[in-house]
């Protein structure tokens, strides 16, 4: 036997976090292996694969990653990577194959470049909000398809009214119909949030023509027309212009007639874009004309309102009668507020605290006061935003009602209600201190967009 012939010391055994530092060594360091029997150290041929990324050892080939005055020589071992990537296998072994000892790379980052390379040497998939996207474009460069799966899923568990823009735009140019979708989806529902982000003056201009030109952008057009500013001053820098009212209205082009002026209330008109200046003088009184004459001009800006999302109900309760609720869904919805009973003895006004929570966490909070006319019916109350939902989570919904009359409440509740393609299912709360639970009680309605 081998071990009878060349007796050694017995070797220590390699954890899994022992292999994790070295690799994450091998990320900041660049090293080498020492010692002539290290391949015995490692059991598997995964494992072993795995010592040779970013390593110097045995290397054939060099990259130099990054833009100028950023780059990073990174070291690789051609058949290792022309197995992981087709580019690569052309690139060293194809018909028009080059033999050069270094390849310049000027348009990938070097940490994606080498959160690349460690999925193809380590079998592992290291992502950070950080590098993402940049990662994302190098897995498409070389066609490694599972990394820039894994990046799309990251993107969409990560996707929030805050980055949607950003993302939407990323999504069309790296041509990933999913992430667009999903993007939209956060668009429509949080439209206001989405458009006094940060990331919204980032964006491309096709980009804010598609977002600008949408139909069921869920949001008040003066909110649209301010975001559209916004927008254009930060193009002004990227264009090294002065952020001058005109040059505002250059930058913006043909995009401005895609925000429904007309559509908006008369008072946000006057008192808004018609005193910005960024419409010419008989733009302004054609759009004023718009509203009070008869006989209407014609204008270049679109004038019916857009569509919105179409609110929908989750009704939990089959019955109810005179006199905090748990649930959780599967599907992708955002809450929009509560249907909440009135007054069971006549006509009454009530002031209702409503809240949204996670695991205590709250995500929505609203004081409104609304008015109920004695019917049985439900009465909508709504949080200032839509609240983004995970599917397969509990949350809990309360409402703080102060009025002087006492209220209907629901009877012969329901544990699961599926509505269209989202199914909520219901349990008791914790947090309840009137009674309320999944078979009666308050709160019969959830209000969500999908």
């Amino acid at each position: 036997m081998a071990a009878e012939l060349f007796p050694a010391k017995k070797l220590p055994a390699v954890t899994a976090n022992a292999v994790q530092q070295y690799h994450q060594q091998n990320v900041s360091n660049n090293n080498t292996i020492q010692g002539c029997n290290w391949q015995g150290l490692y059991p598997t041929i995964r494992e072993r694969n795995s010592v040779m990324f970013n390593n110097e050892l045995m290397a054939d080939i060099h990259f130099v990653v990054g833009p100028p005055g950023g780059t990073q020589r990174v070291p690789g071992h051609k058949y290792v990577l022309a197995v992981g990537s087709s580019v690569f296998h052309a690139m060293f072994y194809g018909e028009l194959a080059e033999d050069k000892d270094e390849i310049r790379i000027p348009d990938v980052e070097p940490p994606s470049f080498l959160a690349m390379l460690k999925y193809i040497y380590c079998d592992e998939i290291d992502l950070c909000a950080d590098t993402v996207l940049a990662t994302l474009y190098a897995a498409k460069k070389y066609i490694v398809p599972h990394l820039a799966r894994a990046c799309v899923n990251f993107l969409e568990t990560s996707l929030s009214a805050r980055n949607a823009c950003v993302l939407l735009s990323q999504s069309c140019l790296f041509e990933e119909p999913d992430l667009t979708q999903r993007c939209w989806e956060v668009i429509d529902a949080q439209a206001e949030l989405a458009l006094r982000s940060e990331g919204f003056c980032d964006i491309d201009t096709q980009t804010l023509e598609s977002i600008l030109r949408r139909e069921t952008l869920n949001a008040k057009e003066m909110v649209v027309f301010d975001a559209a500013l916004s927008w254009a001053e930060a193009e002004c820098q990227r264009q090294e212009l002065q952020p001058t009212i005109e040059n505002k209205r250059l930058v913006l082009g043909k995009s401005i007639y895609l925000i429904r002026i007309p559509a908006m209330a008369l008072d946000d008109f006057a008192n808004g874009v018609a005193q910005s200046g960024v419409l010419t003088l008989n733009e302004t009184n054609d759009i004023f004309l718009w509203y009070t004459a008869a006989k209407k001009p014609e204008l270049k800006f679109v004038c019916k309102p857009r569509k919105g999302l179409t609110p929908q109900k989750c009704h939990r309760f089959q019955s109810c009668a005179y006199r905090s609720n748990q649930w959780r869904y599967r599907g992708r919805v955002f809450i929009a507020g509560f249907g909440l009973y009135g007054s069971s003895c006549g006509s009454a006004e009530y002031q209702a605290k409503i809240e949204l929570k996670r695991q205590g966490v709250t995500l929505g909070v609203a004081i409104i006061k609304y008015f109920s006319d004695g019917s049985s019916n439900t009465f909508p109350v709504f949080f200032e935003y839509p609240v983004q939902i995970e599917p397969d989570t509990f949350y809990t919904a309360s409402v703080v009602l102060d009025g002087n009359e006492l209220s209907y409440f629901g009877q012969e509740g329901m544990t699961e209600v599926q509505c269209g393609k989202v199914t909520f299912q219901f349990q008791c709360s914790s947090d309840s201190t009137n009674g309320t639970g999944v078979q009666g009680g308050q709160i019969p309605e959830l209000i969500f967009y999908a």
